[in-house]
């Protein structure tokens, strides 16, 4: 009897020894790595907001931000680095950006093939949320989110943050603002003299566009996305998202998100207008 069960006892460790081992790695999916959570007091820096464009093919980049991480966010969706970003739902053929929410505006993330993000960010004073989420190929989503609080009250705060993003790659839409006192800000007029911005003109997809003002002058502004064009998905309908944010990080935030419908290169759609008081 006991050789019997000294017998089973070495198979069974024969067993757990050819077994083969599992780890769990702890690893996360995403990985924000700027801004980093908690108290700051940190500096604007000129030029923060305003991105390169070099066309062609003109894209998100924070190449003017370097690591000033008061004016930045960045990361790394570690998935990406190895496996094919999920396919788009629009398109086997193409592919989705993540996705990035700041305090509480959605808009997509361009993510490059090794799995690296960068993007600039003009951030306020107060405090502010940062998260990111991505779909990991298995029918989940990945989430990470930073909080913290920009101790620096000398920051400007953006007062009318207008936000064009649209849902599908390679296709060029453009944001145009105009101003009561009519001033022009798009592509070819990426700053007006009275203080508002566009911080780069996307030609390869999904946006974002963003127009910011620290003072807007009262009155009615007129918000239009222009289809400027599609390359080889010229009969592909793609749908504009307009978000407007007034009064950002205070306590009379408004947000107005608009979607529009835009069907054919060279449409030009008045999206909507709506009026900035004193």
């Amino acid at each position: 009897m006991f050789a019997v069960l000294m017998l089973l006892g070495l198979c069974l460790q024969a067993t757990a020894q050819a077994a083969p081992q599992t780890t769990k790695t702890t690893e996360p999916v995403v990985e924000i790595t700027a801004p980093v959570g908690g108290w700051r007091d940190t500096q604007a820096t000129p030029g923060e907001f305003l991105q390169e464009v070099t066309y062609p093919a003109a894209s998100v980049n924070a190449n003017r931000v370097g690591a000033n991480p008061s004016a930045l966010i960045a990361g790394r969706i570690t998935h990406m680095a190895s496996m094919a970003k999920a396919p788009s739902v629009k398109s086997p053929t193409r592919r989705d950006p993540a996705r990035l929410v700041v305090n509480g505006v959605a808009l997509p993330l361009e993510v490059h093939a090794d799995g690296q993000f960068a993007r600039p960010w003009s951030f306020g004073a107060g405090s502010q949320g940062v998260s990111v989420s991505t779909a990991t190929g298995e029918g989940r989503q990945e989430r990470r989110q930073v909080q913290f609080f920009e101790a620096n009250g000398a920051r400007a705060r953006i007062r009318l943050r207008v936000v064009l993003s649209w849902d599908s790659d390679m296709t060029d839409l453009d944001l145009h603002v105009v101003s009561p006192d009519g001033q022009h800000v798009f592509y070819g007029n990426r700053v007006a003299p009275n203080g508002g911005a566009l911080d780069v003109d996307v030609t390869t997809g999904f946006g974002p566009e963003i127009f910011a003002h620290p003072a807007p002058p009262p009155g009615l502004w007129q918000v239009y996305v222009n289809y400027y064009g599609a390359g080889d998905a010229r009969d592909d309908l793609t749908v504009a998202q307009i978000a407007i944010i007034d009064n950002e990080g205070t306590l009379r935030e408004k947000q107005q998100v608009r979607r529009v419908p835009m069907r054919k290169p060279g449409e030009l759609t008045l999206v909507h207008t709506f009026q900035v008081n004193p």
